[in-house]
């Protein structure tokens, strides 16, 4: 009995000692193999806060091995995706692409993460697209990269809005995409058009809430139940099942959160990033998983971009949308992907 208790009070331990490592990552990242010191000669993380619009933004700069600031080197923005922040996916994309030679940025959303903003979680398309032209003022001046050659990667929701801020921002030589998911089509119809049937309700639900935060206040939130594992379980959808055990389990972090204001409903509701493709000349490439159920979105923006004569679409053999975030044999496909990618036109 003594040895039995022994090997629980062992196994509990360790538990809890993996548990604290994660969480004790001194940059707060949560990915696996993530920076956890600064080394010289190896990839470098450089936590920095900028001023976008009166808001601080909170972002992390990753910079090469051996990087030295007198060298120019090509750059690329990384926009998270919807709920996430800088230290999951958008981190972990950033730090591997800083891996081959890029100095890349990864910045939390103006109102989320650990940036500033009130009320918080406001998800705004204008402000996600601006917040991505913001990251592209700042990493553009910072000492080592060649502007001229500044590309953009958009994961998930920041893929949408990736597309839309290169559709005018011709400072992105390059433009790639990871599991895009349009956040506007998605809120207002639904996933796979679940939701046709609740639109005018959920614009009337939108309205209130506005007339609630400029009277009184008061803040109304959208997608902000607290989800249990049998809950998610019955989901109908890989991207929400997985999502939740992504999120909240396997890679939490506590500034990631799938909740956003009501009112925000107003603006994501008439919100198409695919509505002017024809606008991206730049060279493009989207990829996503084979098995994805959210490939409808990226087979439709992709479609609609008749403007660049050079685009590919590249499926992630065997993966869904969530496990391009962190499944090593996915992320590998991927990078070597834009690695490839980035390295032709930037």
């Amino acid at each position: 009995m003594r040895k039995r208790i022994l090997t629980i009070m062992f196994i509990t331990t360790n538990i809890i000692a993996i548990s604290q490592t994660r969480l004790e990552n001194p940059f707060g990242l949560v990915y696996r193999n993530a920076i956890t010191e600064n080394v010289p000669g190896e990839v470098n993380i450089h936590p920095v806060t900028y001023q976008l619009n009166g808001i601080d933004i909170s972002a992390n700069i990753y910079t090469p091995a051996n990087y030295n600031p007198s060298v120019k080197y090509p750059a690329v923005v990384v926009a998270h995706p919807n709920g996430g922040v800088k230290e999951q996916v958008a981190g972990l994309y950033a730090q591997r692409l800083a891996e081959s030679g890029y100095i890349t940025i990864a910045a939390d959303a103006s109102y989320q993460g650990a940036s500033g903003g009130e009320p918080r979680n406001v998800d705004k398309p204008a402000n996600r697209i601006e917040d991505i032209r913001g990251m592209a003022d700042f990493i553009t001046q910072y000492a080592g990269v060649n502007a001229d050659r500044l590309g953009l990667l958009g994961v998930c929701g920041g893929g949408g809005y990736s597309l839309a801020a290169a559709q005018t921002d011709k400072r992105f030589k390059a433009v790639a995409t990871l599991s895009m998911f349009n956040s506007g089509v998605v809120r207002r119809n639904g996933f796979m058009n679940s939701g046709l049937s609740t639109i005018q309700e959920r614009l009337t639900q939108a309205s209130e809430a506005r007339t609630l935060e400029s009277a009184r206040g008061k803040v109304r939130y959208a997608a902000d139940t607290e989800i249990t594992d049998e809950m998610a379980d019955n989901m109908p959808f890989d991207l929400y099942r997985e999502g939740h055990y992504y999120y909240n389990r396997t890679h939490a972090h506590p500034n990631s959160t799938f909740r956003y204001t009501m009112s925000s409903l107003l603006d994501l509701m008439a919100f198409d990033a695919a509505a002017n493709m024809d606008l991206i000349n730049q060279p493009l490439l989207m990829m996503a998983g084979s098995k994805a159920d959210t490939y409808y979105m990226t087979d439709s923006a992709f479609n609609r971009a008749i403007a660049t004569k050079e685009k590919e679409l590249f499926l992630i053999e065997g993966a869904t949308h969530i496990q391009t975030y962190y499944v090593p044999e996915y992320v590998a496909q991927a990078v070597n992907k834009l690695n490839e990618f980035f390295g032709k036109y930037l």
